[in-house]
């Protein structure tokens, strides 16, 4: 391994929180069981490259999604990218739905990163009123994929406006390394 391999590979400042449907998985392509439990769906073009990459890179990754943690569960181990995520959180096991921060502070506990740590944080999502409305309440950094018709685009609400829009999952990983190199250069300064 040469240099600029092991320094990507090094654990890095910033951490990925993630929805699932629509941000990962297709959900136009999910098959539910007779009890509503998702047992099948396929990733959207370029999502398993994306958190495959970005864990490889050193990014600490979390899932933070509203509904059924089996489905979850099913989704991300038939497209073999369950093992790649530090922390699940799901709404089901929370008894609350994004935009609560309690689905985001939960998912902080888990990592065992505290208030300081936010500006580290940024949440991926393509819901406007879910996912970007919740990171901003919160105080954490808020990226809408903006990949799927079945959600607004836009909002006029101020508290929906996210801090970066990105088209395609795999535009992510540009995005998040040019933030870490930011943080990171941010705290050689302050050393």
């Amino acid at each position: 391994m040469n240099g600029e391999q092991a320094m990507n590979n090094e654990a890095k400042e910033l951490i990925i929180f993630l929805d699932c449907g629509d941000t990962i998985i297709d959900e136009g392509t999910e098959v539910r069981d007779e009890h509503g439990t998702v047992i099948e769906g396929r990733v959207i073009p370029g999502a398993d490259e994306m958190v495959r990459t970005l864990a490889e890179r050193g990014y600490r990754l979390a899932i933070v999604a509203d509904g059924l943690a089996q489905s979850f569960k099913n989704l991300l181990t038939i497209n073999g990218l369950y093992d790649y995520f530090e922390v699940l959180i799901y709404s089901e096991q929370m008894k609350a739905e994004k935009p609560h921060p309690r689905m985001f502070k939960a998912a902080m506990g888990a990592m065992e990163l505290g208030e300081q740590d936010r500006s580290r944080i940024i949440m991926v999502g393509n819901n406007l009123s879910r996912d970007v409305r919740g990171a901003n309440r919160v105080g954490i950094t808020s990226v809408h994929l903006n990949w799927t018709s079945r959600y607004p685009k836009t909002s006029l609400d101020p508290a929906e406006m996210p801090d970066y829009t990105i088209e395609q999952p795999l535009a992510l990983v540009e995005l998040a390394d040019r933030l870490n190199e930011e943080l990171a250069m941010k705290k050689r300064v302050q050393a």
